[in-house]
């Protein structure tokens, strides 16, 4: 057989296991002729080398038409890179006689293939202008709004405070707040952030419910090849630019740079879309992702190197050279254009970019590692509890977004008005806390001495206030990021810290401690603090190392503080890998159960792939089954695709069919040439009754020979992958997860001396990793109390609301639960799925499926 086959050499008795969750996903090969180009022998290039034949190219391109990608599947990304080579030899030999002139390349030609050369960087570059005209006009639209919530301009009400008031000094006339009474700013203030957060949420779940949150781990999973329909869509993109700017000026605890990754990401499939080059051609799609991605961060940021290296360390597992050079390429397009609509007027990419020209001192070391361990117990402490209230979020408030989220809205404005630091913007709350005292810079009296210890105590509430509001609105229904909140967690922490430290040196100068500082020269600089600790927070919540790095060194430009941040990195680094691996974006792929394989995990499992396999897969027959048994088949099983054996006895395998394949064959076969029922179908050659190897040259697809009233066998062996992957049942698992990582198929078959022994999918490794890392979480009891304690909280949220609307008047019409508080549902498509977190690989979102 010409099968390819990683096993080993030695045979040996193959362990069986129960099929305890039977599964099978299909390759999605149209014919024989996609087979894996790495199972090409030397007949097979030359055949490749041969014309091919139009018919079969035409019933190819029908198949895939039809198939397209299918919703919450996993793209095979071997059969996809095969199916294109074929598809570029068809259209090579379709151009030729249009383009040659009696032999001689004709000009048309060669505009032709300079364009076709060309069109990735073109589509780069629309992308790229698309994405920076987009960030300069959320970045306006969102500091309008967030300004008026406390006053308005009187010489033009479209300018926020900043324009309103630029180029005064001391005082400001032109900028008035709603009111000269504190307690009327402090309703209006309420009044338009929940007004703002209701409009963002009502957007989300009436138009796109795929807009809300962050985004970043279902694009990951899209990049490694899971197909999510809608989610990169128009819809999603339009709504997630219009709800952001909206979330953010609401006063919740979310941040906009996380969600610039999905709306620049929607930006490059919207755009590469209109290609044909890429409509159809997931790998030179995913290349267009990775380089969006990187562009989301490059504005965000305004850090253009940052950008290609977090697409490179988060966001993909394939990241060849090309892809690097077009996220390069893309970044810079978008930052270029963001600079030059210059949307701060200041000539900054971003609000809080600052310049530190001052040096620091070894003895502060001591006081960085302080910074960054707060930063990995940081992480570890919001990544933990988010958790929880997510989970709380889906099991009890999923018919109730709009409501959650304008709670949230009216909560965070009453409790974050009083404090100065968490009243403002918190991209205007950074900008604030990593300024250097000198030079006039001040708010409110942060750089006072008289002020300093109120000050601690102001920071002190405003970073664990902060941390409470990001783990209960971080996944509530709006778009949301945690990148900010995070890193205005850590500014005001590492302030706070600074503040002290300078207050230390400023009470001992004569200390030997502080020898290294020179004599009325400001030795202790508190805003770099702020500027550590905003490193910190971020790389503890992401898990980020490089990246983090050069983002914070790009905000900067100071060249002197890379090895601090380093440090800070270094050691958040390794207090976050002691609480568990992987980043929030990890814990929600995980929560969702979505099939991603973390390329940047190791596991030593010690096991053989038959102890996670699919034991008895449902497989067809070459022979002997009629249409109507094929059929029933199909309607009694939901598997995407059928291992093709010899006989039920013997299991010797011949290959692997499609269900798309497969369905398309019947139809075309009963509609065209009235197929009866009891027709017979043949997946294998009929010349010989065995597998055909690759290379056997067979008449196209037809069924013009058939006779409708007899039961003449219906030839299927067109359709069926003949050299599917495979590997021996001894195979270790880490190995075949390697597979699965690097080459991206969908399905694996085993098989032992030819005899199919089972199939594995990326679902069926995730599960097995999931009872072997996670079985000390499967304490019953422990999870017991969880259910117990959430129960408790939901009835005091109920009763709360029905004390709430019958003081209103409505006799508890406002009632928030239904008396069924373990009924997961999915009002509006907003609720992910009713399964377990991480139990289940590929889920299938069926409420947002019906909405998108």
């Amino acid at each position: 057989m010409n099968r390819r086959s990683i096993s080993f050499s030695e045979p040996t008795p193959v362990p069986r296991r129960s099929n305890s969750y039977a599964t099978s996903i299909s390759s999605r090969n149209p014919r024989n002729l996609t087979r894996r180009v790495s199972g090409l022998s030397t007949n097979d290039l030359e055949e490749a080398e041969a014309p091919l034949d139009p018919v079969e190219h035409a019933v190819a391109e029908e198949i895939a038409e039809i198939k397209r990608y299918e919703d919450f599947t996993t793209i095979d990304w071997v059969q996809d890179a095969a199916r294109e080579n074929l598809r570029r030899k068809a259209r090579r030999q379709e151009r030729a006689g249009f383009f040659d002139q009696k032999g001689r390349l004709a000009w048309r030609r060669t505009l032709w293939e300079a364009y076709d050369a060309g069109q990735g960087w073109i589509v780069v570059t629309l992308i790229g202008i698309a994405i920076g005209l987009n960030a300069a006009f959320l970045n306006i639209v969102t500091e309008w709004l967030s300004d008026i919530k406390l006053g308005y301009c009187t010489t033009a009400f479209y300018l926020n405070e900043s324009f309103c008031c630029w180029g005064v000094e001391n005082g400001c006339d032109e900028w008035h707040h709603w009111s000269g009474w504190w307690p009327i700013n402090y309703l209006l203030y309420i009044a338009f952030s929940t007004a703002f957060a209701f409009t963002s949420a009502r957007l989300v779940k009436s138009f796109a419910p795929y807009a809300a949150g962050s985004g970043i781990s279902e694009i990951k999973c899209i990049i490694a090849g899971f197909v999510m329909k809608g989610f990169l869509g128009f819809w999603t993109l339009l709504i997630k630019s219009i709800g952001l700017p909206l979330a953010i000026a609401s006063g919740l605890s979310v941040g906009k740079e996380g969600p610039s990754v999905h709306y620049a990401v929607c930006t490059g499939n919207v755009i590469s879309r209109m290609f044909s080059k890429y409509r159809r051609n997931a790998a030179k799609t995913r290349e267009i992702l990775s380089a969006t991605a990187a562009a989301g961060v490059a504005v965000a940021f305004g850090s253009p190197i940052g950008g290609v290296l977090f697409s490179l360390e988060e966001m993909s597992n394939y990241f060849p050279l090309k892809t690097m050079w077009r996220s390069y390429y893309c970044c810079l397009v978008a930052t270029a254009v963001l600079a030059a609509m210059n949307p701060f007027r200041t000539g900054q990419l971003v609000m809080f970019t600052v310049r530190y020209d001052r040096d620091w001192h070894y003895f502060e070391v001591i006081f960085y590692i302080l910074i960054g361990i707060f930063g990995g117990l940081y992480g570890a402490f919001v990544m933990k509890w988010n958790l929880r209230v997510q989970a709380f979020r889906k099991k009890y408030l999923s018919k109730y977004p709009i409501v959650e989220t304008c709670f949230l809205a009216l909560s965070t404005a009453v409790i974050c008005f009083p404090n100065m630091f968490l009243r403002v913007d918190m991209t205007e709350s950074m900008e604030i806390l990593f300024l250097e005292c000198e030079g006039g810079h001040d708010y409110d009296g942060l750089c006072d001495r008289q002020n300093r210890w109120r000050m601690v105590i102001t920071l002190f509430l405003a970073t664990f206030v902060r941390l409470f509001l990001v783990i209960i609105s971080y996944g509530c229904k709006v778009p949301a990021g945690i990148f900010v909140p995070s890193m205005a967690i850590g500014a005001s922490f590492g302030r706070m810290v600074g503040i002290m430290v300078q207050a230390l040196h400023e009470r001992f100068p004569e200390a030997a401690f502080f020898a290294a500082c020179e004599a009325d020269v400001p030795c202790i600089t508190p805003g770099t603090y702020a500027f550590l600790g905003a490193g910190a927070a971020l790389s503890g919540i992401m898990h980020l190392t490089v990246s983090v790095v050069v983002i914070m060194f790009e905000l900067t430009g100071a060249l002197t503080y890379i090895l601090p941040t380093m440090i800070v990195v270094g050691i958040t680094k390794a207090v976050s890998e002691r609480f568990g691996k992987g980043g929030i974006a990890d814990r929600m792929i995980w929560f969702n159960g979505f099939p991603f394989l973390d390329n940047k995990e190791e596991h030593t499992f010690g096991v053989p792939v038959s102890q996670t396999m699919t034991a008895h897969p449902t497989a067809l027959p070459a022979t002997g089954l009629t249409i109507q048994d094929v059929e029933a088949v199909m309607a009694d099983t939901k598997f995407q695709g059928f291992p093709i054996i010899e006989d039920s006895d013997s299991k010797i395998l011949i290959g692997y069919i499609g269900r798309t394949e497969l369905r398309y064959a019947l139809d075309r076969a009963k509609r065209e040439q009235l197929a009866p029922l009891t027709s017979v179908c043949t997946f294998s050659s009929p010349a010989s009754g065995a597998p055909r190897s690759s290379t056997t040259s067979a008449p196209p697809v037809s069924f013009d020979d058939m006779d409708p009233s007899s039961s003449a066998a219906v030839d299927l062996s067109r359709f069926v992958d003949p050299t599917p992957l495979s590997v021996h049942p001894r195979l270790p698992l880490e190995t075949v997860m390697e597979v699965f990582k690097k080459l991206g198929p969908r399905v694996i078959l085993i098989e032992h001396r030819g005899r199919l022994m089972g199939l594995v999918t990326v679902k069926d490794c995730l599960k097995y990793q999931f009872q072997v890392e996670h079985a000390h979480e499967a304490d019953r009891t422990m999870v017991g109390r969880k259910e117990r304690q959430e129960e408790r909280v939901w009835g005091l949220i109920k009763g709360a609301a029905g004390w709430v609307g019958r003081k209103a008047g409505r006799g508890g019409g406002s009632r928030v639960g239904d008396g069924s508080p373990g009924t997961p549902t999915a009002s509006g498509g907003n609720a992910t799925e009713s399964r377990s977190p991480g139990l289940d690989g590929e889920v299938e979102l069926e409420d947002r499926r019906n909405v998108v």
